[in-house]
């Protein structure tokens, strides 16, 4: 009689093995009287979910390991870009100072060309896009622009510097001060500092409080004037993005600028209200020599017309 033991059972009077079975066996149960326990064998989907898990886990060590070795190496070279930009800060300090010599000597031949700095900077398109009529009216009596970076170095541990934009403007019915300053600078604290000068405006002549014109005969732009320019020299916001723009763009070489020709002076005078007591004559400047002589030829005319 088959009793599930045997290592074969009976079918329709046929023999057939039955598959081995795996036991596992402990004392306590024998001891009890309690059949062993039987443990199928891991099949082969099971044996492949174990591989390929072991893979994975490889893989997320190599990626873990890859990972550390990038921090490592970005963080050198992060050390090593620290360094560089110190190093290119003396190396720019150190050629500031050389070059203030040539600055001096190229500020004092561009004083010499009639309205050199008025026309540099409306020919940039960047610098005349903030400029209004007013503005201009007022440039005219612009004389120099220095920049200086050298000065402005705060201590030894701190090589950061700052910069101080200077205009310098001849007697004009606006405002008394000679010199307009924009400063930026750092605090000990690392914080950025802007300051101006406060312009001393005559009365009647502060061009910043006045409202924007439109739709004025002979604009040359055909849109509404932005603020006022000078409204800079008071305002503290950081970034100073006009600074940088005097500072990075204009100011190595201005000669580029003037020379575009890009927009030609064209001060407008005529509006502008001057102080009663203020000696001002403006200067005609008289054509010297007779005119050209312009020669007219027509198809069937043969004379000769001087002009």
């Amino acid at each position: 009689r088959d009793n599930g033991t045997a290592p074969y059972e009976l079918i329709n009077g046929g023999v057939r093995v039955r598959p081995a079975v795996h036991y596992i066996t402990d004392h306590d149960s024998v001891m009890a009287g309690r059949k062993p326990t039987k443990v199928a064998k891991l099949d082969a989907a099971d044996e492949e979910v174990e591989r390929t898990e072991g893979e994975e886990q490889e893989q997320n060590d190599e990626q873990q390991q890859a990972l550390e070795q990038v921090i490592t190496i970005q963080n050198e070279l992060n050390r090593l870009n620290e360094q560089a930009s110190e190093e290119i800060l003396h190396v720019e300090q150190k050629y500031n100072k050389l070059r203030q010599p040539h600055f001096q000597k190229r500020s004092e031949l561009f004083s010499k060309i009639p309205d050199f700095w008025v026309t540099t900077l409306l020919n940039n398109p960047n610098f005349s896009e903030i400029l209004g009529e007013d503005d201009e009216n007022v440039l005219q009596y612009l004389e120099n622009l220095t920049v200086d970076e050298s000065e402005m170095k705060f201590d030894e541990l701190d090589i950061r510097s700052g910069y101080k934009i200077c205009f310098h403007f001849k007697p004009n019915p606006f405002f008394t001060n000679s010199v307009l300053v924009k400063e930026v600078s750092l605090d000990s604290n690392g914080e950025c500092v802007v300051r101006g000068t406060d312009i001393e405006w005559k009365p009647g002549m502060d061009i910043t409080s006045r409202e924007p014109q439109t739709d004025q005969k002979d604009r040359k732009r055909p849109h509404e004037d932005p603020q006022s320019f000078f409204l800079w020299f008071s305002s503290t916001e950081s970034p100073d993005d006009i600074g940088e723009l005097i500072k990075d763009d204009i100011w190595p070489n201005p000669l580029h600028y003037f020379l575009s020709q890009d927009v030609s002076v064209d001060v407008d005078t005529e509006d502008v209200e001057y102080p009663e007591d203020a000696e001002y004559e403006e200067e005609e400047e008289e054509e010297e020599g007779e005119p050209d002589e312009v020669v007219e030829l027509g198809e069937d005319d043969d004379d000769e017309d001087e002009g």
